[in-house]
């Protein structure tokens, strides 16, 4: 793995001053989830971080710069929780319908988890504030996913276990059967949906997916 370098002298950064920065963008994240970007101070997220005001603004500078690199971070923290899921289809095994079914409802567990459920909240919610904010959070997750999924999708065509020139699309129309029905269960994140519901989404989302892209294969 290569060293995480500063940018003055190319030596490695302590460890403990990335640390602080990942304590500060998680506490920021937190205090802006609880708050709003409008009521979170500085040095509430200062002292949830357990650092001192001034060294929030040694890092990340003003509040502004800070919620941009929180939510990046917090975007960045999701993905890698999808993808986790994403690449236990390497390990399928025969049932392809069984392997859908759980990847589609591991994926909207993490939909479903309170880190997600703030990202798209402080993201709608501050959109005419931060206009790119969208792009950023979604290319860092459903952008992401979709690469990683229809990476899945091409190498089961390939195997003639689904059916499609554009996995691309397949991963696009999957994620889709699975995140409109839950945007509308959980009426936009308002109302909580339980395992059993989400099992039942996924399970119907399969469904669909396989009538238009099943292959020869089980």
């Amino acid at each position: 793995m290569t060293p995480v370098t500063t940018a003055a002298a190319g030596r490695p950064a302590p460890r403990g001053r990335i640390d602080k920065r990942q304590a500060i963008l998680d506490a920021a994240f937190a205090v802006f989830a609880r708050r709003g970007y409008a009521q979170a101070c500085v040095q509430e997220i200062a002292e949830e971080a357990g650092v001192a005001k001034p060294t929030v603004y040694n890092h990340l500078g003003d509040k502004e710069n800070l919620f941009r690199h929180a939510m990046a971070a917090a975007a960045d923290l999701v993905m890698a929780e999808n993808l986790a899921v994403v690449e236990r289809l390497r390990a399928r095994g025969d049932d392809l319908r069984a392997a859908l079914e759980d990847t589609g409802h591991r994926l909207l567990k993490v939909c479903c988890g309170q880190r997600a459920g703030a990202l798209r909240a402080l993201t709608y919610a501050q959109l005419t504030t931060f206009p790119d904010l969208a792009e950023v959070v979604q290319g860092r997750t459903s952008g992401r996913l979709g690469e990683a999924l229809a990476d899945r999708f091409a190498r089961l065509a390939l195997a003639g276990r689904l059916r499609t020139e554009d996995p691309a699309r397949a991963a696009e129309q999957f994620l889709a059967l699975l995140t409109g029905p839950m945007e509308n269960r959980s009426r936009l994140g308002t109302r909580t949906v339980g395992a059993a519901e989400r099992r039942e989404i996924a399970r119907s989302a399969v469904d669909t997916f396989l009538l238009a892209y099943g292959g020869a294969g089980p």
